[in-house]
Parts: structure tokens; C-alpha cells; sequence
């Protein structure tokens, strides 16, 4: 009976320091100074009120309705990590938020002292994010290409962002040397043999993390706009029923690459295995609902950074 006294004063006291530090504002040291204990005591006090789950914490604020779905988003689809933006009703851009989102998560991972592989694919709301990059010094750190840098008529691809990285990014970079796409997958499978692709295939391998965009299908896929493929190219593929893409790959609505068609062209790198790496997908917006959704049920990727509506979107799918 004495134990269970002493336990439940010493919850009173948890309680009271709690609700002094939470819900009065009071500091350590003025709640010390009220109970008659010592600043560690305090502190103590209100780490077990915590523990114990006496308090319930209401952050009232926009952004707790972002951390809320990013919660529930990462539980839905086992994620590894989510960053939810608040939404701007009144913007059309499919970058703006997630670019800057992207680009801290890109900077904090650069941060780290233990050397590790960074693997960046392509396309706008990537570039974007890595046009904000500071510049950093990262000469422990190796950054590869997931996706050939060379455009369908030879020009070097705008939206490849391995060279705008390294303009910032004082580390070693490892661009894929080939083309998005080749004509056939005997040209892919003869290209891969060279001793300079092989060095950046298994740095994909290895990869530590990667950042990619998630890219739609349709009159409006990046993969037509930017030349790769036909438009009636791409409506084989949802012919086929392709649903996204990646890196190049296309995938279906359950998010498994589609067996041959286009995908025994792209000569990327193949996405980095999720059991080891962690793959954030950096997309939002209508137009990619259906590609994003896509892409999480078939783990195509293990993180996500988007905006409020399509993390609505998704957990209502």
C-alpha cells in the first residue's frame, strides 16, 4: 500500500510539473522554485508526465494537420519517411513547397559525416530542389546519376540533374553515360557491359538513399514533352496499363514494372533496393494522383514528400 502511494505522489507531482511546463509556460527552473525541488528534479518530473502519457499535446497550428497526414500516410503504406507541405489553392506550380522540402531533406542527408551514396533521378520538381541547394563541401560522400544524361537527339537532357549538383556539391559525381532511352535491349544490355556504366550500376546498388520524381502518363507525361517518346508511344503503354513512371521505368497500378514495351529501352539504372535504401518520391499535384498512388502500392518507392491535397488523395484511395 505505501508503494502504490508512493507511485501515485510521484505521478501528482508529474502531473502538476506537466501542466506547469505545458499548459502555464513555465520554465524548469520556475516550476523547481513552486515545488520546492531541484531544476533535475523538474526536469524529471516532466519527462514522466510525458512517459506516462499525462499530457496530450494539441499543436495548434496549420502545419499540424500536415504532420498528422504525413503520420497517417507513413503508417498506410509502411514509409520510411514522409514530409506533407501545407497546400496553395491558389498556385499552379507542382513545385513550389516540395522543391524547398526536398531540398532540406537532400541537405540534411549531405550533412551527415559517414561517407554514403546519393542517388538523384530526374525531372522539374527535382531540379527544382537542387537549384536551392547551398553550397556544401561533401568530398566523403559519392553522387550518382540514376538516369542517362544524353536527350533523344544527343544533346545533353535538361532536367538530369547530376551537373546541376555538382555546380553546388563539392563530392565525387557519378553521371550515367548513355542516353534516357536506347533503340533495343540487346543496344541497353551491350551499353551496360562497359567498365564506366558497370562503376555507376553498382553504386545504385549500393545507394544509401535516392530522390526521384514521379512522373504521369498522357498527352502531358515528361516523357513526351521532352522528346522520349512518341504520343502514341505513350498510349501504348496505358494501352498496356501503364499508370506512372520513374526514372524512365513504367509501372502499372500496382505499381510492378510492365514486362517489356518500353522498359526494355530505358537504360537507367534500376531503382535501388527499397529493403536497403531509402527511395523518396518528391511529386504532387492531380495530374500525378494516379502515378503517386501507383508507385506506393507497389513500394516502388519508401518515402514520400508531397502536399496536403495529395496526401488527402491518397489516403482516401
Amino acid at each position: 500500500m505505501a508503494k502504490r502511494t508512493e507511485t501515485a505522489g510521484r505521478l501528482d507531482d508529474a502531473a502538476r510539473a506537466g501542466w506547469l511546463y505545458y499548459v502555464a509556460g513555465r520554465t524548469q527552473d520556475e516550476i523547481a522554485s513552486a515545488m520546492g525541488i531541484s531544476r533535475q528534479s523538474a526536469q524529471r518530473l516532466v519527462s514522466l508526465a510525458v512517459a506516462e502519457r499525462l499530457i496530450k499535446v494539441r499543436l495548434d497550428h496549420p502545419i499540424a494537420e500536415c504532420l498528422e497526414l504525413g503520420e497517417a500516410l507513413r503508417k498506410k503504406f509502411d514509409l520510411v519517411h514522409v514530409d506533407i507541405v501545407p497546400s496553395d489553392p491558389g498556385s499552379t506550380s507542382t513545385t513550389i513547397g516540395i522543391a524547398e522540402a526536398g531540398a532540406a531533406e537532400i541537405e540534411r542527408w549531405l550533412k551527415k559525416s559517414e561517407p554514403i551514396v546519393l542517388a538523384v533521378g530526374t525531372g522539374r520538381t527535382l531540379k527544382a530542389a537542387i537549384d536551392q541547394l547551398p553550397t556544401m563541401e561533401c568530398p566523403q560522400h559519392r553522387i550518382m546519376s540514376l538516369t542517362g544524361n544524353i536527350g533523344p537527339d544527343g544533346s545533353a537532357s535538361y532536367y538530369n540533374v547530376i551537373f546541376s549538383m555538382a555546380d553546388a556539391i563539392k563530392a565525387r559525381h557519378f553521371p550515367m553515360p548513355l542516353p534516357v532511352l536506347v533503340s533495343s535491349a540487346e543496344e541497353r544490355d551491350l551499353l551496360h557491359k562497359q567498365s564506366l556504366v558497370q562503376t555507376t550500376l553498382q553504386l545504385g546498388r549500393e545507394a544509401d538513399v535516392a530522390f526521384v520524381g514521379v512522373g504521369q502518363l498522357g498527352e502531358d507525361a515528361p516523357l513526351c514533352l521532352d522528346g522520349f517518346l512518341k504520343p502514341e508511344e505513350v498510349s501504348q503503354v496505358m494501352d498496356e496499363g501503364g499508370a506512372g513512371e520513374i526514372c524512365g521505368w513504367i509501372f502499372d497500378r500496382n505499381g510492378k514494372l510492365l514486362e517489356g514495351s518500353i522498359n526494355e529501352r530505358v537504360a537507367a539504372v534500376p531503382l535501388p533496393p527499397r529493403e536497403t535504401t531509402t527511395v523518396i518520391g518528391l511529386a504532387k499535384g492531380k495530374r500525378k494522383y494516379l502515378a503517386i498512388l501507383s508507385a506506393l502500392r507497389g513500394r516502388m518507392i519508401n518515402g514520400l514528400i508531397t502536399d496536403e491535397a495529395t496526401a488527402r488523395h491518397l489516403l482516401s484511395a
